[in-house]
């Protein structure tokens, strides 16, 4: 009963009745957030392709991962700040649809992808990161990646056609 609350404290704020009723606010803040996991999946997806050896294959992988990642990092900030001001202005049906679940459940399955290829296969980044095929791991881990991102992005789209709003 505590989390029903607490997301009906949220939803029923001047904030989300705002967003909820003006004709251009919630657009507004769709469109950052979706320009902003435009810039989260394309940065990633640099990293990615050159972790399956399919792009910048001359450049080192860490030159690659590190010149994308501040500004995946921002993007995905823009992308959280936005995403959870659309979530409170219908917290409730938000939380009931079920390819809302799946795309926070896919985020955190795509972090967990990222943590154990930074744990697993890049302790040993200065011997591959060179080479114009990383090992199996990485490529793995890449591969993974990209198609856990595509999926998110999937059921982002798929909210929109779902959500059953007031």
């Amino acid at each position: 009963m505590m989390l029903q609350e607490f997301i009906s404290y949220f939803e029923d704020s001047g904030l989300a009745d705002n967003i909820r009723e003006n004709d251009l606010l919630f657009p507004l803040i769709e469109s950052v957030h979706v320009v902003s996991i435009c810039l989260v999946v394309g940065t990633i997806l640099v990293a990615d392709l050159r972790l399956l050896g399919l792009a910048s294959v001359d450049r080192p992988v860490s030159r690659v991962i590190n010149g994308v990642l501040p500004l995946t990092w921002c993007a995905f900030a823009l992308a959280v700040a936005s995403g959870s001001l659309m979530f409170v202005s219908n917290a409730t049906k938000y939380l009931a649809n079920g390819y809302f679940v799946a795309k926070l459940f896919l985020i955190v399955v795509a972090g967990l992808n990222m943590a154990v290829f930074h744990v697993v296969s890049a302790r040993d980044l200065p011997q591959w990161e060179k080479a114009r095929t990383p090992p199996l791991s990485a490529r793995l881990a890449g591969g993974l990646s990209i198609l856990l991102w595509i999926a998110v992005v999937a059921c982002g789209r798929w909210i929109g056609f779902t959500m059953q709003v007031q």
